[in-house]
């Protein structure tokens, strides 16, 4: 069965749900960061590159270190019982009843408090305030 947050239980969940985020930022940015430089050496490499393929090796292993490192931090946020939106900006969801259907409470890092809800189906382009 589905756990539904009060706004409540939400928001006394977003000083340990904020460090967590800030770990998956950094790891997202990280993998991001060298899977470009990685395919832009690999694009360099495809002439007569093999002079590069010790910096492509590394740069492989990087990314894949830097993978695991994001998925520890996603496997951190689970036991919060939240859906992380977005990455990159922080969003997250929490999902709650209002008015007896399903919503979700919408809340993104730098927020100072859970302040808008959305349906299920419209996500962060239909965020309202909840007062």
């Amino acid at each position: 069965m589905a756990h539904y947050f009060t706004r409540e239980e939400a928001e006394a969940l977003l000083p340990e749900i904020t460090v967590v985020l800030y770990k998956i930022q950094e790891s997202h940015r990280n993998v991001l960061a060298l899977k470009t430089e990685l395919e832009e050496i690999q694009a360099q490499a495809m002439g007569n590159g093999h002079h590069l393929y010790e910096r492509i090796l590394r740069l492989q292993q990087d990314v894949a270190a830097s993978m695991q490192q994001l998925r520890d931090a996603l496997e951190e946020l689970e036991p919060f019982g939240c859906e992380l939106k977005d990455p990159a900006i922080g969003l997250i969801d929490f999902l709650s009843l209002r008015d007896g259907e399903e919503v979700y409470l919408c809340w993104k890092l730098g927020e100072q408090s859970v302040a808008f809800w959305h349906y299920l189906h419209t996500g962060f382009a239909g965020r309202q305030p909840l007062d």
